[in-house]
């Protein structure tokens, strides 16, 4: 059988292949196992500096597979038990992207809808080829994308992801970068150099410090101003006292290369 989620490692930056090209990349329970196993041991990788996502085929993610949950509903053994769980199978992926270690960027192409724009909202940084449109579009066919809506609304402003739950209306690739779902828009021809680029740069960087700069990202979001600068000041205190920071320094000032051992 063809595997579903693939990954490719080269010079520290591994991407991750959603692989249903047939279901645009659906999230099945097959699928959602797959990522959270692939993120577990992504974790404990210190090989790898950055992670890329993107989808296979003519689209990033259409979100759930709804053949899947229609099965799921009509199962006399499962019903309400199975959505329960599928949703919080779903939110375990999608709280484990933050959390990583390394940062993730989403390679964005064709459509992201619904748990597929959740994807993208769940990655650190995204880049997209023009043409792609994102939705969360649920209430469409009746069904509110309520569990999207968390991650969307701690990416775009309140209105704009307001709107994109009520109406179900896609925002195209502009938009989306405009309102700070993603980072960059590009020719589809380019998108993957472009995410290749962007991952390259974070790459280079001493890998320590931007594992530990994206802990004390994710944590400062949720405090007050206040406790943000007590907490960020210790993890910047803590990084000063590192020999590869005394050594990127010197380096800085000396005008060479750095030579970090991390």
């Amino acid at each position: 059988m063809t595997e579903i989620l693939l990954r490719e490692d080269s010079s520290g930056i591994a991407t991750l292949t959603l692989n249903r090209p047939e279901a645009l990349n659906a999230l099945s329970d097959a699928m959602l196992a797959a990522l959270r196993e692939a993120l577990a041991r992504l974790s404990e990788d210190r090989r790898i500096r950055v992670v890329i996502l993107k989808g296979a085929g003519k689209a990033f993610c259409a979100g759930h597979d709804l053949r899947e949950m229609q099965a799921g509903r009509q199962a006399e053994d499962r019903g309400a038990a199975y959505f329960s769980d599928l949703f919080a199978r779903c939110a375990d992926v999608m709280q484990a992207i933050p959390t990583l270690p390394q940062p993730v960027i989403a390679e964005v192409h064709g459509i992201a809808t619904a748990a597929g724009c959740q994807l993208v909202a769940s990655c650190d940084m995204a880049v997209a080829a023009e043409g792609t449109r994102f939705g969360v579009n649920g209430v469409n066919i009746g069904l509110f994308c309520s569990t999207p809506m968390v991650a969307l609304t701690r990416a775009v402003p309140r209105k704009v992801a307001f709107e994109m739950l009520t109406t179900g209306d896609f925002i195209d690739a502009g938009r989306a970068r405009e309102v700070g779902l993603i980072n960059r828009v590009v020719p589809p021809a380019d998108l993957s150099a472009e995410t290749r680029r962007l991952a390259e740069s974070v790459a280079a960087k001493l890998s320590a410090a931007v594992r530990t700069g994206k802990r004390a990202f994710y944590d400062q979001i949720s405090l007050g101003l206040a406790a943000a600068y007590v907490q960020t000041g210790a993890v910047m205190a803590d990084n000063m006292l590192w020999r590869d920071t005394e050594e990127g320094i010197a380096a800085f000032l000396e005008k060479r290369a750095p030579d970090w051992r991390e």
